[in-house]
């Protein structure tokens, strides 16, 4: 083990579920108005929209999605200068002038999309009618995955948080078919290698008063199904991941399917602790 104490299953809170959970304060931190002689970067301009993160705006400018002016623009550095009309799929993309954040405890079988294409839920279905501003997931969750997502328009703050550099904290509680031995917990904590490379791990252990199939693990990689493929690499199948921790922020009080604005003190830890 890596010095840490042991995963802990935390209680249930004793709120009562069934009212709404209380809204917290909403930063209202409007954005510049991308007005100078130099022009904004599209794929941040997109993000400042709430299209998507900025890494994902490229992908869409480079897909052919948007246009500026009548005109398909591939370039993701393409300047949009003042008084520009940028359409992204067809519909009008204006910088939202106010920041939202939420905080989702996202439920099985939904996907972590904007829409889906096969008509799945999606995670936005969840929020659509709490926000009027255009919102997007930070990172993603497999549709089986639940846990915490944060959904916001804020494209720097995204950025950051999808980030290798920054090396987001994230504790999953995880559930498997079967016990896992004490080797395999050291040779995770150790990091194992796969396909794509080792999987460090910062932390791992049993689930302190759970049985022996229950494991919590910290990471702070984010590369794709990580989690699963760890234990799927040493013969073992992932019956439930919960993401518990991400970023600083925790579930409490937050029931599987809801969701909550961050408060301001959030807000500020998020922007500047990274």
């Amino acid at each position: 083990m890596k010095g840490k104490k042991p995963f802990k299953k935390k209680a249930k809170s004793n709120q009562d579920f069934n009212k709404p959970l209380e809204k917290k304060e909403e930063a209202k931190t409007p954005e510049s108005s991308d007005s100078n002689e130099g022009g904004t970067r599209l794929n941040k301009y997109l993000a400042h929209c709430g299209i998507a993160s900025r890494r994902k705006c490229a992908e869409l400018i480079k897909e052919g999605h948007v246009k500026i002016n009548g005109q398909i623009i591939l370039e993701i550095g393409h300047k949009v200068m003042k008084g520009d009309e940028v359409l992204f799929k067809g519909k009008k993309a204006t910088i939202e002038e106010r920041k939202v954040y939420l905080l989702l405890n996202k439920p099985k079988d939904t996907v972590t999309t904007s829409s889906d294409e096969h008509g799945r839920k999606t995670v936005l279905d969840i929020v659509r009618d709490a926000v009027k501003e255009r919102i997007f997931p930070v990172g993603r969750l497999d549709r089986a995955t639940t846990g915490l997502l944060l959904l916001t328009n804020d494209g720097d703050l995204a950025m950051k948080l999808s980030h290798p550099r920054y090396e987001i904290k994230k504790v999953y509680h995880v559930v498997l078919d079967k016990n896992v031995s004490d080797d395999h917990i050291k040779m995770i904590a150790n990091g194992l290698d796969l396909d794509d490379g080792n999987a460090p791990v910062d932390s791992v252990s049993h689930v302190k008063g759970a049985s022996k199939n229950e494991v919590g693990i910290e990471i702070h990689i984010g590369r794709n199904r990580i989690v699963r493929r760890i234990f799927e690499h040493l013969g073992y199948t992932v019956k439930r991941l919960d993401r518990v921790y991400y970023a600083g922020l925790t579930k409490k009080d937050i029931p599987r399917g809801r969701f909550r604005f961050l408060s301001e003190k959030e807000i500020i830890m998020l922007k500047h602790f990274i």
